[in-house]
């Protein structure tokens, strides 16, 4: 018995390792970019108008397709107190052509068509094929003078861009998320002076930690600096606990290229961090000519409540506490001057301040603990911890494995595997 279910064990382990190298893995269709979509994902289909749209439901994440020159709709029900957010990931084929001017824009509308938020993402001057992500959102505080009021809201999903981009459709993950009002209502003002001086990039010895290949399976870190291997095409995806007052900065840092190419990959190594609710608050890009190169994400400040009555995007999306994401791209088009790699990455994470209490509450989110951080996150985080290392140990729980040996034995292959993948830079 205990042979076969460390048998069973060791399978699954591929899948979260080839998910967390950005290789295709469960779910995700062959012509599609190797993004991993949430295991959980729930296929769902976009309506070409708002009468017919599908209901999101807070807390599930769906799958989704969304063809060249579409506006497809999806609903959602509101009642009249929660801020809702909706994220939309759009995976175009690893093959597809892009212009620059191409992605995708999402806006949540009123049963009156009245527009309660726009947002949009592109893929920009690399044109490299990876996923982007925009949001949408009814908000409450602060209040929406048009968006108010319980009833159904409608998700409006579109493609950007121009006529020569590829004619297949992209892959989407769409997410939805509520946020509870405070027990007791506190300034409507952001605050008037916060620290924007530029971070003191973290130093010390690298930690192994590959990123994964979707927000489901980003791999946890905290303060201190992470390697990884990437190849081009490739995005590597990070989840960093930040607390209320906490105040995250990040570098992101490619190494020399090998062997005898040359050239100029505009836009090669791309650096983005997303908020909780995978709301883009600030990005960071620089070309690559063989030579180690840089992206340092511009300031932001600390977590803070009143962050959202803010202006700038930067500034307004450190709205509330809870795991911030680290998207990392390396353009495809760094290939065809250096070689296929991989070229070794580091990642450069700050995270400032102390803890404090939350604003308080009323309720919870949905799902549930979005905006917390807990003993285990912060735990995760030193160790550089992943998704996919925490699922595989609950597959193996729900097998039913209660034996010492067994367990001992998957530690012990990991071990070795960790220790073969732990290089220097």
């Amino acid at each position: 018995m205990g042979a076969v279910l460390c048998t069973a064990a060791a399978a699954s382990w591929p899948t979260a390792t080839a998910a967390a190298a950005g290789t295709p893995s469960t779910g995700v269709s062959s012509a599609a970019s190797s993004y991993a979509f949430a295991e959980n994902a729930q296929p769902v289909d976009g309506a070409k108008g708002a009468t017919d749209a599908s209901l999101l439901e807070a807390g599930k994440t769906y799958r989704s397709s969304l063809p060249k020159d579409a506006k497809l709709y999806y609903s959602l029900h509101l009642d009249a107190a929660s801020n809702a957010y909706v994220s939309v990931t759009a995976i175009p084929r690893a093959d597809a052509t892009l212009s620059i001017t191409d992605g995708i824009r999402v806006s949540v509308q009123d049963v009156d068509n009245h527009s309660c938020s726009n947002e949009r993402a592109r893929f920009g001057a690399a044109k490299s094929p990876h996923p982007i992500t925009a949001w949408g959102a009814r908000t409450t505080s602060p209040a929406d003078p048009v968006c108010q009021g319980t009833g159904t809201y409608y998700v409006v999903v579109e493609r950007t861009g121009t006529a020569d981009s590829s004619p297949a459709a992209w892959d989407l993950e769409i997410t939805a998320t509520t946020e509870p009002r405070l027990k007791q209502a506190g300034s409507t003002s952001p605050p008037k002076a916060w620290n924007s001086a530029s971070p003191t990039p973290v130093s010390g010895a690298a930690k192994h930690s590959q990123g994964g290949a979707g927000f489901s399976r980003a791999a946890t870190v905290g303060q201190g600096v992470w390697s990884a291997d990437i190849t081009p095409g490739q995005t590597l995806f990070y989840k960093v606990p930040v607390g209320w007052g906490q105040q995250p900065s990040a570098t992101a840092e490619l190494g020399s290229a090998n062997g005898d190419g040359h050239g100029y990959a505009i836009d090669a190594l791309a650096l983005t961090l997303y908020n909780p609710v995978r709301a883009d608050v600030e990005d960071a890009n620089v070309g690559y000519d063989g030579k180690q190169k840089s992206a340092s994400l511009a300031t932001v400040p600390a977590v803070d409540y009143t962050n959202r009555y803010a202006i700038p995007d930067h500034v307004n999306g450190m709205r509330f506490a809870g795991s911030y994401y680290l998207v990392v791209h390396l353009a495809a088009g760094v290939a065809d001057k250096f070689g296929d790699g991989p070229f070794r990455l580091r990642l450069r994470v700050g995270v400032e301040g102390t803890p404090q209490d939350g604003p308080g509450y009323e309720g919870q989110s949905v799902p549930g603990n979005v905006f917390e951080i807990t003993a285990q996150d912060r735990q995760a985080a030193a160790e550089g911890g992943t998704a996919d290392a925490h699922a595989t140990m609950k597959a193996v729980a729900a097998a039913g494995i209660g034996t010492g040996t067994v367990v001992l034995a998957v530690l012990g292959v990991w071990t070795v595997a960790a220790r073969r993948r732990a290089r220097a830079w």
